[in-house]
């Protein structure tokens, strides 16, 4: 069915009411009775109860305004949090469209420098084709045919990747032996921290220009080179923390999830300066390779071992200790050995590494698939 003259466009405020929650996010109760909307993706618990019926939920600001939630039930909500109540048209037709639409059209429709946030402006000047309510109870339920089938798939394609990551561990275990151990002081020829000082917000994409990493450089078996921060040019740079390939990165401090994160520098612009809170390692490569050794701290028997010696009063600032991590033994197999463990675990986890691409690849896909379908429905072209 096309769309024709029973299709009516309209302004947002036109099919139901533009709400704020009052609350600051003090309000939030660990074992409230209620569902209490932030603007962060999950939601919270409450005590109170100020809106209920089927209710549309909009991020007022922060990195997810854009996402759109759709409940039925009783809820309050924080006060940059938008609440669409009191519609008129069929809930999750008017959910829907937005899901579709409002992060794109918001886009660069944001205001302020430091925290992003949007106005009441967005609201109204939003507008929705409205088609007779038969029609609109026909299309949602269309959508959520073809969704459910999507989702379906979308779950194999997880399910996939969860396997694959269960792989990736097995594969690394295999290193995790009792032959040989050896402390990591004594493989290592030198270990130094960086330097930290006050750096421009931007990062650094000139390759003649000093800069800083920053922890999030660092990720599990991979340097992320543009994570880093403009040194100022009144500064002198401390060339002796500049990253070479070779160096085995790891964080030292900062939350829980974030310290012990390890990875080699495969490839690295220069200029770059490590950070205070990531260890560098420079390993003494007649007795280990470098390649081996991101291996084996990244095995999960390793990470159990660091996650123990993490050390701290709150998950949010945790420390590893330089003492503790170089009195860790890890097995020390002769050089030879290391090559062939290193060429077999490269050749196992690239056939994941493409298995992977291909499941990312379907999963960009999928999206790509969903956002078709809303705009079909919404163009008459569904149903």
């Amino acid at each position: 069915m096309n769309k024709n003259k029973t299709w009516q466009t309209k302004k947002l405020g036109e099919v139901c009411s533009i709400q704020t929650g009052k609350y600051d996010a003090n309000h939030s109760k660990p074992n409230g009775k209620y569902r209490f909307y932030t603007c962060a993706f999950d939601y919270l618990y409450c005590d109170t109860n100020r809106f209920k019926g089927e209710c549309i939920i909009l991020p007022g600001n922060g990195a997810n305004v854009g996402e759109v939630f759709y409940y039925n039930g009783e809820f309050d909500a924080y006060q940059r949090t938008y609440v669409l109540n009191e519609i008129k048209t069929n809930a999750k037709y008017l959910f829907y469209h937005l899901y579709g639409n409002w992060k794109t059209r918001n886009k660069d429709k944001q205001f302020g420098s430091a925290t992003n946030y949007i106005r009441m402006a967005n609201f109204t000047d939003y507008e929705i084709p409205v088609p007779p309510l038969e029609i609109q109870h026909a299309i949602v339920s269309k959508i959520e045919e073809l969704f459910s089938e999507l989702d379906q798939g979308l779950a194999d394609l997880k399910t996939a990747q969860a396997q694959l990551k269960v792989y990736r561990q097995s594969v690394l275990n295999l290193l995790a032996t009792n032959e040989n151990l050896t402390p990591i002081e004594k493989i290592i020829s030198k270990l130094d921290q960086g330097w930290s000082p006050k750096c421009e917000n931007n990062a650094s994409v000139d390759k003649t220009q000093w800069a800083v990493i920053k922890t999030s450089a660092v990720q599990k078996g991979y340097f992320v080179e543009i994570e880093n921060k403009i040194l100022p040019n009144n500064l002198i740079p401390k060339e002796q923390h500049e990253i070479e390939v070779g160096d085995i990165l790891i964080t030292r401090a900062g939350p829980r999830v974030r310290v012990g994160i390890c990875c080699m520098v495969k490839h690295t612009r220069p200029k770059l300066i490590n950070c205070d809170k990531v260890y560098r390692i420079k390993v003494n490569k007649e007795l280990i390779l470098p390649e081996y050794f991101e291996y084996i701290i990244n095995t999960p028997k390793y990470q159990d071992i660091i996650e123990k010696m993490k050390s701290g009063i709150s998950d949010s600032g945790l420390n590893l200790t330089q003492k503790v991590f170089v009195n860790i033994t890890i097995p020390l197999p002769p050089i030879e050995e290391q090559h062939l463990i290193v060429q077999e675990i490269e050749s196992r986890l690239s056939v994941a590494d493409k298995m992977e691409e291909s499941i990312l690849e379907s999963l960009q896909k999928a999206e790509a698939l969903r956002q078709s379908i809303l705009k079909k429905a919404f163009s008459g072209e569904l149903i």
